[in-house]
């Protein structure tokens, strides 16, 4: 939890507290589904909380802003986002149910009630959203077919809405294919440890 506070010490103390309590309540389910390595775990809150939460520093969702998170798994980037953005709503989906009913229950634990999740196919959900958020569930552009009508057209961010993707390494052949405007931050300018050094994210919104 160290890590956390250190990029972000303006978070509440029932914040802290919730997102000090993933640490337990994920490795309790981890060990009865294979939702994280077990070589992540002891990294838990760098590669998975700290690396959804760039999101958040990129991006810090406004009240009554609605957010999607495609491919969650178990439950990232949603989970730590929800948490840090309590009045924003977040729709968090995924195509296999055991990932969701894990979701569902930390969701619960942590009292996360601006948090909803379907068992669904990107590709089938409906509805429009300020952002949609992922952690390289696939290629960008096949990401960009799946979700790419899904966003809403009324802005109310400083920032335009669109998709906010985390991904690594080099992305130029993917980006240029793509008929939106995007823009690539580097998380090592966020974040100064090691594992950021190759990691990204990526803002596509239209033209």
């Amino acid at each position: 939890m160290q890590i956390i506070k250190k990029y972000f010490n303006e978070l509440q103390p029932g914040q802290l507290d919730k997102l000090s309590m993933m640490g337990e309540l994920y490795a309790d389910w981890n060990q009865k589904i294979n939702l994280v390595s077990r070589k992540d775990m002891d990294f838990f809150y760098i590669r998975h909380v700290l690396h959804s939460l760039a999101i958040y520093r990129y991006c810090p969702f406004l009240p009554g802003a609605r957010v999607l998170d495609v491919g969650t798994g178990g439950g990232f980037p949603g989970i730590p986002l929800a948490i840090c953005c309590p009045d924003t709503q977040f729709v968090l989906i995924d195509s296999i149910g055991k990932k969701i009913r894990v979701v569902n229950d930390i969701a619960r634990q942590l009292k996360l009630d601006n948090v909803a999740t379907r068992q669904v196919r990107a590709e089938r959900m409906t509805g429009t959203f300020d952002f949609i958020v992922s952690r390289a569930v696939t290629s960008l552009p096949v990401f960009f077919d799946w979700v790419s009508d899904k966003i809403s057209h009324v802005s109310r961010h400083a920032l335009p809405n669109g998709i906010l993707y985390l991904k690594g390494g080099n992305l130029d052949a993917e980006l240029a294919p793509l008929d939106w405007q995007y823009r690539v931050t580097d998380l090592a300018s966020l974040f100064e440890e090691d594992f950021f050094q190759t990691k990204k994210i990526i803002h596509l919104y239209e033209k």
